[in-house]
């Protein structure tokens, strides 16, 4: 039974099921790499209502178990050879199952090096384990003499397919140890760079618009200095750390902060070490994982402990109320209708926004592309902290005409004489009132595509049912998916709503095939939140 021999047989096949069961792994590591290869995460989205995966490859095991079955059977005649032919059923099935599952993710798989890590990791485990289940048959097969058990002795490794999911849970435990100090490093070395730094440090965190305002900021500020920012929506650790391993060669750095949970914020402060801070404001979005709105509120003023004495801590008046006492040593600018800065008769069209923006006691006209009346709030918010860093108020007003959209953020794109409103990064309760506020200026046809509002815990029901109500008197609602989109239809039949104008489509692409039939010159689409895989 242990033979050289047998032992080489063993784990031969052991490698060669590995290899092919790792090939169904592929979409499960993408969801698992957009869940920051947090364990929790993953098992939600495998968990969630509509996902498939955990189905299909039960499904894949139970055809395999079948096939070798009666492949084992079949061949009995076949003598020594006998255990073998069943092994066929594994390439042709998994070969199955890969063909029925090339369906891509909408945020595809990035071949990091921890994705890759992670991947040979799984082979590895598959590996050990087939080998386990092979030598576990195979000496069972020995010691009663059963000439079926020996026909169906690899059967067992039907098992790897029923556990794959799980599998990947085991690889990115094995592997968390090495990234965790790889990453302790690259952190090490961030806080080395932030802290020699000669440039002004500024923070921006909040329940929305983080990265807009950054963006915002980061271009008034460039009409007159060296301004670096953290890209896109990079608000994590390591975010950060990418952002600055270069050197920071500038008058200015902007950091822009997120938290899912508490001491995110104080965690990266602690890296940043900012000198000025903006909190953009406070909603109920990422109550999921806060667990309370107080909670939010002490996480979300975690910045203002985090910033250095002396220093701007500029805040907006949304869900502020109990987040101010908070701010401690120091300079106080808190923005909207009865602060010292603003946006004032705020007027919006499908081609911009215009307003007054209150610098102190200083006022001037700006307009700009941006649109909806939550732009301006936003502009607002970043021109308030440019001013008190020394702009003029004349110097904010041009920068401000100036000002281009953050992509994915409420950008409007003409393609085919038809308006695309891309607001698809992300939505929260304001935004997405906001969006649909916009949506509404335009002539022509309107048409909504969204999945709903996620990471609201309790509320979320509530909210979506809510926000559903808001969605009436357009010509097409395109509800997509089955996580949120019941409130949502709730809402919007019960505030009166057309039901002939609503419907529900499985995945975003489904929506765009219906849309290509539909649309025609002069409408305007908007995509609010699309949502990636692991929701």
């Amino acid at each position: 039974m242990f033979t050289l021999i047998s032992v080489t047989e063993y784990v031969v096949i052991a490698l060669g099921a590995a290899l092919l069961f790792g090939l169904c792994v592929f979409n499960a590591l993408g969801a698992l790499q957009q869940s920051g290869y947090a364990a929790k995460r993953y098992a939600h989205w495998l968990g969630r209502k509509g996902n498939m995966t955990r189905s299909r490859f039960t499904l894949l095991a139970f055809l395999i178990a079948l096939s070798m079955l009666v492949l084992g059977i079949a061949f009995s005649f076949a003598g020594k050879w006998a255990g073998y032919v069943p092994l066929v059923s594994i390439p042709l099935f998994v070969s199955l199952y890969c063909v029925a599952e090339r369906r891509a993710l909408k945020v595809p798989l990035r071949g990091t090096a921890r994705a890759k890590r992670v991947y040979a990791l799984n082979l590895l485990v598959l590996a050990v384990l087939a080998f386990a289940l092979i030598v576990g048959a195979n000496a069972l097969a020995y010691f009663t003499e059963v000439a079926l058990i020996s026909h169906l002795r690899y059967l067992p490794l039907a098992l790897l397919s029923l556990l794959q999911p799980w599998l990947l849970v085991v690889a990115n435990a094995l592997e968390k140890p090495f990234s965790s100090a790889r990453n302790r490093k690259y952190l090490k070395k961030a806080a080395r760079i932030l802290h020699e730094a000669k440039c002004v440090k500024i923070a921006v965190t909040g329940s929305f618009a983080k990265t807009g305002v950054k963006s915002y900021l980061a271009q008034i500020l460039s009409a007159r200095y060296k301004v670096i920012a953290t890209p896109e929506s990079f608000n994590t650790p390591l975010g950060i750390a990418r952002s600055v391993e270069k050197g920071l060669d500038c008058d200015f750095f902007i950091a822009e902060m997120g938290a899912r949970h508490a001491g995110d914020i104080a965690e990266l402060c602690e890296l940043v070490q900012p000198d000025h801070c903006i909190l953009t404001g406070i909603c109920p979005q990422h109550l999921e994982t806060f667990g309370s709105e107080e909670a939010i509120v002490a996480a979300k003023s975690e910045i203002f402990a985090g910033t250095k004495a002396g220093g701007f801590a500029v805040y907006g008046d949304i869900g502020m109320e109990k987040a101010v006492p908070y701010i401690k040593n120091l300079v106080k600018v808190p923005v909207g209708e009865h602060g010292e800065c603003g946006a004032l008769d705020v007027k919006c069209t499908a081609k911009g926004t215009s307003f007054k923006l209150a610098l102190g006691i200083r006022q001037v006209e700006c307009s700009c592309k941006l649109l909806g009346a939550h732009s301006a709030y936003n502009v607002a918010l970043a021109a308030a902290m440019a001013y008190k860093l020394g702009m003029s108020a004349e110097e904010i007003e041009q920068a401000v005409s100036r000002l281009e959209c953050v992509p994915h953020r409420l950008q409007p794109i003409l393609s085919g004489g038809v308006t695309v409103l891309d607001d698809a990064y992300n939505a929260n309760i304001r935004g997405a009132a906001e969006a649909v506020s916009v949506l509404r200026l335009f002539e022509g046809r309107k048409i909504v595509v969204t999945p709903g509002i996620v990471e609201l815990g309790v509320l979320e029901e509530k909210e979506n049912f809510a926000f559903g109500e808001k969605l009436t008197g357009l010509d097409l609602v395109l509800l997509v998916g089955d996580t949120l989109v019941g409130a949502v239809k709730n809402g919007y039949l019960k505030a009166g709503g057309d039901a002939e104008k609503l419907a529900v489509v499985p995945t975003l692409e489904d929506a765009k095939k219906k849309l290509s039939s539909y649309l025609q010159a002069g409408d305007t689409v908007l995509f609010l939140n699309d949502l990636p895989d692991v929701y």
